[in-house]
């Protein structure tokens, strides 16, 4: 097995191998144009100060730069003594102990405790060593998981900190060997995803590999093969990729485009998405990591020629067919990944954009129609892979699935259609049959094209099952799926904001991330101070830290449906306001105009206001906590019934009440 570490040994081999032969051993794992003497001297002060700290100690294993492909970084060691994981991170001349540093360190041993198999049950030590600081008084405080609140030490301390830890926490003695090759199954968030993969780590390393996930390696191969058939027999073929909200099908998406962007061999792959803020911030955090690095090794790059190359991987799919739209040459891309496909829009909805915005008075296309007739234009073959999230839909014009399939069969009958065994469901036809469309043929079942199981709440899978079963008003159901999953992924009530916001921050560790979000109607929410009229800037609310006050941690800006879809947190406080309310055992559904709410009545609309809390229901990774007010019976907008009926479903869901 591939070690995941540069150098690995006993502590009393690491103590008699020469600093020159470890210090070889690191180095031959990076490639040398990204070295600088800053990092070998980094290194070579690293392996003094640990061999003069562990030099009394017989036991024990050293691991120095252990890869966390999740994350796109590596640790700097790991240290296995007494049954306990130590996670030490060296910051060398640092005369302070930063809060980003402690932040970094607990990351790294919450990604441990959370994705390495033997250290599920370990316990985990993270020191954070400040070479030239001043000595700190530590004190020993583990979390409930065992995972420990982060230790300070400089340079002249550690082994006394380590010794102590060990005296009062020892646990055994762990097989080095054992832990080394444990299996990892992280589940990336999709911006760790994109940036790990646009830096050249693979879907398999990045993704679950456990029975308890549909391998997402699975689906990225049987893409592969149908790309290679397609190329070989000059096809055009188009792919439906089905899943469960959270299962991975963006991620799949991702690896498929990263895979298939090879310019030198004339092989171009763009990944496409509606999702504007999606977009942004994926474009954003990718350039943000590309002038970092080139700082790192010393080559620093512009921040808008990184941008320049991010955009030509990941593109909103409304610029790339307003480009199209200007020109009827073959595009350069022959493989094209639509993300949300179910969301292009309808033939109405286009014909009017095109008429208003464009200045196009006889557009006669749906947005799906078009975008197949422009990767139609390939004279030989031809790739779309449609990534399709059941129940999604929350915009007006968006199309769903049955706009795709009437397109190939009334334009694109020679593509070959290939689908998963799940395309029959009711939340992706809406009733339609989408078989009928396609000659048999041309119609090809694959069941490695559908992700059943939720990757993004990596505490449970049964979080989508249960949003569902809310969402249905099936309490019993849910009061079942909430007692199975609580231990691991807490969801609880609260009818007061400043309440949820301390929930948040007590169960957030490291740089988990944490927010507000609500409904793009919940405009009486705005009395606490939730303005989802007032829009955020994406990128740096899903990408700046704990310091920025537009970032999500400061808890002042709130995402509605449209900025967080696609995207998602660890912990979230959903607000809950009164355009969805429970009354009588039914929902209602309410639009606020002017002065009052209205009844909204038409069907598809009250549909899109019902999968905006299906996704805001289901963007959290660890757990959430739900805000439903009180009301106030001096203010007719916000009545204490519109909220209370609610609050008290919710209960008997099994959610508790933490108030």
């Amino acid at each position: 097995m591939l070690s995941r570490a540069c150098y690995s040994n006993h502590i009393l081999a690491f103590l008699s191998d020469s600093l020159e032969s470890i210090l070889g051993s690191i180095t031959a794992k990076y490639p040398q144009s990204t070295l600088e003497d800053l990092q070998r001297n980094a290194w070579i002060e690293q392996i003094r100060i640990l061999k003069q700290q562990l030099s009394d100690f017989k036991n024990g294993h050293i691991f120095f730069e252990y890869s966390i492909p999740r994350m796109g970084k590596r640790v700097d060691n790991i240290l296995l003594l007494d049954g306990i994981v130590f996670v030490l991170e060296f910051k060398i001349g640092e005369k302070h102990y930063p809060l980003y540093a402690l932040d970094q360190v607990l990351d790294y041993a919450l990604d441990l405790k959370n994705f390495h198999e033997q250290s599920h049950t370990k316990k985990i030590v993270p020191i954070l060593i400040s070479t030239h600081a001043p000595d700190y008084i530590n004190v020993i405080q583990p979390y409930a998981d065992s995972v420990f609140q982060p230790l300070r030490t400089n340079k002249d301390n550690l082994m006394s900190v380590v010794n102590w830890v060990s005296a009062e926490h020892k646990d055994g003695q762990l097989d080095a060997t054992a832990w080394q090759q444990s299996i990892y199954k992280p589940t990336p968030t999709i911006i760790e995803a994109a940036q790990a993969l646009y830096k050249g780590h693979s879907v398999a390393e990045i993704s679950r590999s456990d029975g308890g996930a549909i391998n997402l390696s699975r689906t990225s191969n049987a893409i592969a093969k149908i790309i290679e058939d397609s190329k070989r027999l000059n096809q055009k073929s188009i792919c439906f990729i089905t899943g469960v909200p959270g299962a991975g099908k963006t991620l799949a998406g991702l690896n498929i485009a990263n895979a298939r962007h090879n310019v030198d061999k004339g092989e171009h792959a763009v990944f496409l998405s509606g999702n504007g803020p999606l977009v942004h911030v994926l474009q954003e955090a990718l350039a943000r990591n590309k002038v970092q690095e080139s700082k790192e090794i010393g080559n620093k790059i512009a921040k808008k020629k990184a941008l320049s190359e991010t955009k030509a991987f990941i593109q909103n799919i409304h610029h790339f067919r307003d480009d199209n739209l200007r020109t009827e040459k073959t595009p350069i891309e022959c493989v094209a990944v639509f993300d949300e496909a179910q969301r292009a829009w309808t033939l109405e909805q286009t014909s009017s954009f095109m008429k208003r915005k464009k200045g196009i008075p006889d557009f006669t296309m749906s947005e799906p129609e078009f975008l197949i007739g422009v990767m139609n234009r390939h004279k030989n073959w031809a790739i779309i892979i449609c990534l399709i999230g059941g129940g999604q839909e929350i915009n007006t014009g968006e199309a769903g699935l049955p706009e795709w399939f009437a397109s190939l069969k009334k334009d694109y009958p020679d593509w070959d259609v290939f689908i998963s065994d799940k395309l029959t469901d009711f939340e992706y036809t809406q009733g339609t049959d989408l078989f009928s469309k396609i000659q048999s043929d041309k119609l090809h079942i694959q069941p490695e094209l559908h992700l059943a199981v939720s990757v993004r709440s990596f505490r449970s899978e049964n979080v989508s099952a249960l949003v569902k079963a809310i969402l249905d008003i099936n309490s019993i159901e849910a009061q079942q799926l909430y007692a199975s999953l609580k231990d691991n992924y807490p969801v609880t009530l609260t009818r007061n904001l400043q309440t949820a916001k301390k929930w948040l921050k007590e169960h957030a560790r490291g740089t988990e991330r944490y927010g507000l979000i609500a409904s793009s109607g919940a405009y009486r929410l705005k009395s606490f101070g939730v303005h989802v009229k007032s829009s955020i800037d994406p990128a740096n609310w899903f990408l700046n830290g704990k310091e920025d006050v537009r970032s999500s941690y400061f808890l002042e800006e709130v995402a509605t449906e449209f900025d967080i879809q696609g995207l998602e947190l660890d912990w979230a406080c959903v607000c809950w306001d009164a355009d969805l309310r429970l009354n009588k055992g039914q929902w209602e559904y309410k639009n606020f105009s002017g002065t009052k709410w209205k009844n909204v009545n038409d069907a598809i609309n009250r549909l899109y206001l019902k999968n905006a809390y299906r996704v805001l229901l289901t963007r959290a990774r660890q757990g959430m906590v739900i805000f439903v007010p009180e009301g106030d019976s001096n203010d007719h907008t916000r009545q204490p019934e519109f909220y209370d009926q609610t609050a008290e479903y919710l209960m008997r869901c099994g959610i508790p009440l933490i108030d």
